[in-house]
């Protein structure tokens, strides 16, 4: 079936997440009754092959019921999509476009080069680039030509302020996280040297705010941290359910009219992951039929 793995049971699929580590892991809920699911099966084998980096698992509803309820899935076909044990999205139903869009959505973060240094530097924790719900992130002050979505990625360009040199970038999150830690890669003469950072705002907030506002944290960022893009740690306790963060850069390294940021990783871990200690009988005893 291609480099599509058949998860025989319950237990199977636990050491499959646990197994994937930083990998995207793209499941396939199906029955063997199920007329879309036999019509997109050869869909789903082809894209394994297309997307090599991740893992494509195919679950039998009917053989790992416990699977299918702990994971709350009522239709069939339901396709879930996870990074180390964290449900990242799901779509349902035989609509091979939407399918191909949600792993292209997902698969970009996890399998760089960047990714796996994070994961190596920072154990247990992730870039959370795929938790950002980048339609509802702004930022405050950016530049026409050089926007906030551009140094999320590392090959899409850089952000660069407009008028002077500070910013307010406002990011949210599709499920709570936990933030452990920041990299930023940006030149040593205008990266960002003076940072405020604000959780869970209720909106995204102005410039006088911004300043006037008690902040959860400060940071002093060296030209160093800067061209190296060292890790930046945060006071962990301080992060343990954040839905949005706000990053107000108050100066450049040199004082100069704009700022640049190349690139920003936000490293941490999704509160919500998939616990094998979650399983439990849905119903009945053990060997009874359900």
């Amino acid at each position: 079936m291609g480099a599509v793995r058949v998860i025989n049971d319950d237990r199977h699929f636990h050491s499959e997440l646990t197994n994937a580590g930083h990998k995207l892991v793209v499941v396939d809920f199906t029955a063997s009754w199920c007329g879309p699911c036999q019509r997109i099966a050869p869909v789903f084998e082809q894209l394994s092959l297309k997307y090599p980096k991740a893992v494509f698992l195919k679950v039998d509803v009917d053989k790992c019921r416990e699977t299918a309820a702990i994971q709350d899935v009522h239709a069939m076909p339901t396709f879930i999509f996870y990074r180390k044990r964290a449900k990242l999205g799901q779509c349902q139903g035989a609509d091979p476009t939407g399918l191909e869009s949600k792993i292209q959505q997902f698969y970009g973060s996890g399998d760089s080069e960047t990714d796996e240094l994070v994961t190596d530097s920072v154990p247990g924790h992730m870039d959370l680039s795929c938790f950002i719900m980048k339609q509802q992130c702004e930022c405050l002050n950016e530049s026409d030509y050089h926007t906030f979505s551009q140094c999320l990625n590392s090959d899409s360009g850089y952000l660069q302020s407009d008028e002077d040199e500070q910013l307010i970038m406002s990011i949210a999150f599709s499920q709570p996280v936990k933030i452990h830690s920041l990299k930023i890669k940006a030149p040593a003469e205008n990266g960002p040297r003076s940072i405020k950072l604000f959780i869970n705002q209720p909106r995204t907030i102005d410039f006088e705010m911004a300043s006037s506002n008690t902040s959860i944290q400060d940071l002093t960022l060296s030209a160093k941290d800067l061209e190296e893009g060292n890790q930046i740690p945060l006071r962990y306790v301080k992060f343990q359910n954040v839905q949005n963060l706000q990053i107000f850069v108050i100066d450049n390294q040199s004082g100069s009219e704009t700022t640049r940021i190349d690139h920003l990783i936000i490293i941490g871990s999704p509160i919500s992951t998939t616990n094998m200690g979650e399983f439990k009988r849905v119903s009945g005893k053990k060997g009874e039929s359900h």
